[in-house]
């Protein structure tokens, strides 16, 4: 029998989503789709390492039973694809889906329920009116389950063109739904070459801890961890949106990242991410943080008269704004400051930033110098316009490195370096490499300070940026001025004169016009 291929799978969990486009917003029933995949997985896995036992015990089923139970997941009886599929028809099929996720998560609850006793399916309702009517909700649900019921959807591993095939059809799921998504995309789903770059310059030794503070659904996370080379490594991250949070679970197990650490909650005001009373400390540190957040910080709880303040930044119990406290309509350097708290004595960060961050003041401006004073800064780079998701604005990229051994800082210009596309542009391969490069040879010490290559890279020295007030706008570095082809003054005057000959004629004209309808 013929292996089902990524392409295969890609399209059959593509055509799943029909059930539900026209009637459901994308940002919504993506949630549905990508939870019957993990539980269409989980299912087949278990039906094919059922038959293993089966084969090795001579048909001996309490004992295949008994073997399962120590197995990568349990999957209740009730909880299996198969039971939901022959239930189908059930007038109350979205409260059997239900139960299903709920006793799944009980069988597993060391791997999908957080720390503070949250199941990862919580936060979807199969049984929800979103879907419709009850009428329109089951004949919708009965859809799903014959969709992933087809040949081209047995996900099990013996099945299968290769390991990877589940967590690639995850993640192209993801992407094409934040295609879909609108504005809502960007809180879930960084475009992948973007991550491909940030995993490539903030690329880890084998060993390491790396996290994101925003994870999203962890695209970022698992590049990084990808980028490391080996099968050693450990990944850690938080997201804020519990159903994004749960995507973010699901994701990690279907790339087979089982020891992942997914926390749920607000990374500022509630960092979960800790070894005791303090923040972890790791390697590597990834973000595609909210650009430019609103009312980050602190938090005023009202009752009458009362006011009781929960959060504060000025008084953070793990003091990450010694530097200053960003303004509270722009979170931005929160988040840098929180990622910068995080990495060890050797660690490296790679943030997405909106290009405010580079010359804001007052309290931005204020962390922002004493960022750089610490030698901190290693790197910004300007990205084309219109790259993500849910926003058109051009973003930069800032490396910080514990490790930095110049005082000097290098600046690049990409905003030019694109693939225009229809609805997104696209970072190439190419693109992506001359980036890299350029940043590793800076890294390694080869480059001088000054021009680089023109228009696209420069190296400032420490003095260059005290004389800029600390701004960090890349224009005030690299030189993008493109010079006018210059003017043929004669040429010019000879067409002028030309011109104005064209118009005495036609003012003539007019006149003669004139004058025949007045008599």
């Amino acid at each position: 029998m013929a292996k089902i291929t990524q392409k295969d799978i890609n399209d059959a969990v593509w055509k799943a989503c029909d059930t539900f486009r026209g009637s459901i917003d994308p940002s919504v029933y993506k949630d549905y789709v990508l939870t019957m995949l993990f539980l269409k997985y989980l299912s087949d896995v278990h039906d094919d390492k059922m038959d293993v036992y089966l084969a090795k015990y001579n048909g001996d089923v309490e004992r295949a039973k008994r073997a399962m139970q120590h197995e990568r997941f349990i999957v209740p009886e009730h909880s299996h694809f198969k039971f939901l599929y022959d239930s189908r028809n059930e007038a109350n099929i979205g409260e059997l889906i239900n139960i299903a996720l709920a006793d799944l998560e009980e069988a597993n609850r060391e791997k999908l329920y957080s720390e503070d006793g949250a199941g990862i399916f919580q936060n979807i309702d199969f049984n929800n009116s979103k879907l419709g009517e009850p009428k329109d909700k089951n004949t919708r649900l009965k859809n799903l389950l014959l969709d992933f019921n087809k040949e081209a959807l047995n996900l099990r591993p013996s099945h299968l063109d290769g390991n990877d095939i589940i967590g690639g059809a995850y993640m192209f799921l993801i992407e094409n739904f934040a295609s879909d998504a609108g504005k809502k995309a960007g809180e879930f789903f960084t475009p992948k070459e973007v991550s491909t770059l940030i995993a490539k310059l903030t690329k880890s030794k084998p060993g390491s801890r790396i996290s994101d503070p925003t994870c999203g659904s962890a695209s970022l996370l698992i590049k990084a961890g990808e980028e490391v080379g080996s099968d050693n490594f450990s990944l850690y991250g938080q997201e804020a949106n519990g159903s994004t949070w749960a995507l973010a679970v699901m994701n990690m197990f279907l790339h087979g990242f089982d020891n992942a650490t997914i926390r749920w909650g607000d990374t500022i005001r509630n960092p979960k991410l800790k070894e005791g009373d303090t923040l972890m400390k790791f390697d590597a540190v990834v973000a595609n943080p909210p650009f430019s957040l609103d009312k980050w910080g602190k938090v005023e709880d009202k009752e009458g008269d009362k006011t009781t303040v929960s959060y504060d930044p000025e008084t953070d119990k793990y003091n990450r704004f010694w530097r200053g406290v960003p303004p509270k309509s722009k979170g931005d350097w929160a988040f840098i400051s929180h990622m910068i708290e995080t990495l060890n004595e050797h660690g490296k960060a790679g943030v997405v930033v909106p290009h405010g961050v580079l010359f804001r003041g007052s309290s931005e401006g204020r962390i922002r110098q004493r960022t750089i004073e610490e030698n901190l800064l290693e790197a910004v780079i300007g990205l084309p316009a219109n790259l993500f998701f849910g926003t058109g604005i051009p973003a930069a990229i800032l490396i910080f490195n514990k490790q930095k051994t110049s005082n000097n800082f290098l600046f690049i210009d990409a905003s030019k370096h694109y693939e225009s596309a229809k609805n997104q542009n696209k970072l190439r391969d190419t693109d992506i490499e001359n980036i890299v490069n350029t940043y590793r040879d800076f890294a390694a010490g080869k480059l001088q300070p000054g021009v680089v290559e023109d228009k696209f890279s420069y190296v400032a020295t420490n003095t260059e940026i005290l004389e800029n007030d600390f701004n960090l706008n890349i224009p005030r570095y690299v030189d993008t001025f493109e010079e006018e082809a210059e003017v043929d003054i004669a040429k010019v005057q000879t067409e002028i004169v030309k011109l104005e000959d064209e118009l005495v004629k036609v003012q003539q004209e007019i006149d003669q016009y004139l004058t025949q309808l007045i008599k």
